[in-house]
């Protein structure tokens, strides 16, 4: 009776349809086809005169098909619930049927969203597919009364100014969010400069949105700490930030040039986790390199400044799996995002998805990795141990804490070239 594919991730979950109970019916169904034609024959063979005989294989032929149909019918009911109880396990699996969309505050919106949307040509050949469904976060369901509000809005009007709410689902796992039909609020990008002179150029506190955020202007944001990797990141001109990738200041600070020279058969394109301000993403950019920058607005309207200095910025969580196909990326760099507190398994995950996307003999850069206690250094080590990955560069330092209490932290810095794997 066929199979359903379900598309889950990376691997494809395979069904068969009661191909056990199909054949059954089949062979009770022959059976019944013999028997009766053995009831037939004996019926025309024996006399028509001998009147107790007939009645007797009339009599038993009438109750043998009884039973026959009593079995095939128990067998169609089996098959049924069977059928019932696969489109059960294919909603689960799919997730957004864990969405209980009869609740009485979902938005109407939301439902269309996750309507199914038969093919208009039935099962597609290449695919199997025979209808398309809406890609939404399974966690989504958990915040199924902020998800209802973020697809609140009036169609084809300007969109509610919600990013901060929509940037709170993807912070609790819903992600990716429903497609929306409204106008997103647009702020004129005047003043912008031509590539590279823009990579540099401060830019104006008027062509990004500050709403939702506690600053309201760049001078705001050079005066705060907002993460390791993000200490007077947005001073473009005169901030230490702009100066590093070129100028060391510890050992754990490795050169752009240096790091570059390293990569056989040259490096083009890159990937930068929490990049920031997008600081590295430019140096970059000046060498000829093209680097995406994975970055959420958290505190700052990092996006929009990193497209104004003209990047490319990246919108996604890290618990997102990595929207590139497989063995793209030359570069991959990474500071203190690599931090995703005490859980191995999503460390793990975390660092099978960026080997996925870099390229045999790319570089994976690990710049100035905070070591909170030597039993998370040795736990990192470990795991990078596993993937095989040649050691290039590889320095442990220490840095007065830059909060001013005088301590000494310790950070990690590496190069590390990754295997060709047969």
């Amino acid at each position: 009776m066929g199979s359903v594919s379900l598309k889950i991730g990376d691997g494809t979950a395979r069904f068969k349809r009661a191909t056990l109970c199909s054949s059954a019916v089949n062979i009770l169904m022959l059976l019944s086809v013999v028997t009766t034609n053995l009831f037939a024959l004996y019926a025309f063979t024996y006399s028509p005169n001998d009147n107790k005989i007939n009645h007797i294989l009339h009599h038993s032929a009438h109750k043998n098909i009884s039973i026959i149909s009593e079995q095939v019918s128990l067998i169609i009911r089996e098959i049924d619930s069977s059928q019932k109880k696969l489109a059960q396990m294919e909603k689960e699996l799919l997730g957004y049927e864990t969405i209980d969309l009869s609740r009485p505050n979902i938005a109407d919106e939301l439902k269309l969203f996750l309507q199914h949307h038969q093919l208009p040509l039935g099962k597609d050949s290449r695919t199997g597919i025979t209808e398309m469904v809406a890609s939404v976060g399974h966690t989504c369901e958990k915040s199924t009364d902020l998800l209802s509000q973020y697809m609140t809005y009036k169609i084809s009007g300007p969109c509610p100014d919600d990013w901060s709410l929509a940037q709170k689902l993807i912070l609790r796992g819903c992600e990716p969010l429903p497609r929306r039909r409204c106008f997103a609020k647009s702020i004129p990008k005047v003043g912008l400069s031509p590539f590279p002179i823009s990579l540099w150029k401060p830019i104006s506190d008027k062509i990004v949105s500050w709403s939702g955020l506690g600053c309201k202007n760049f001078n705001c944001l050079n005066t705060k700490k907002l993460s390791r990797d993000c200490s007077d990141c947005f001073n473009l001109v005169n901030g230490t930030e702009s100066q590093k990738f070129v100028k060391a200041r510890s050992k754990n600070d490795f050169l752009i040039d240096d790091v570059l020279a390293l990569g056989y058969g040259g490096i083009r394109v890159g990937f930068d986790i929490g990049g920031g301000s997008g600081n590295f993403a430019a140096r970059m950019a000046e060498k000829n390199v093209t680097v995406i920058t994975n970055t959420l607005n958290i505190d700052a309207p990092f996006s929009e400044l990193i497209a104004a200095r003209g990047l490319f910025p990246l919108y996604l969580s890290l618990d997102h799996r990595f929207p590139f196909y497989d063995n793209v990326f030359d570069l991959v760099h990474v500071g203190s995002g690599l931090d995703v507190g005490e859980k191995p398994e999503k460390l793990d995950f975390l660092m099978f998805d960026l080997d996925r996307i870099m390229r045999p003999g790319g570089l994976f850069w690990l710049d100035n990795f905070y070591c909170a206690n030597d039993e998370k250094k040795k736990a990192l080590t470990r795991l990078i141990e596993k993937f095989g990955y040649k050691k290039l560069k590889w320095v442990v330092g220490e840095k007065v804490d830059g909060s001013g209490s005088g301590k000494s932290e310790v950070y990690l810095s590496a190069v590390l070239q990754k295997p060709a794997r047969v």
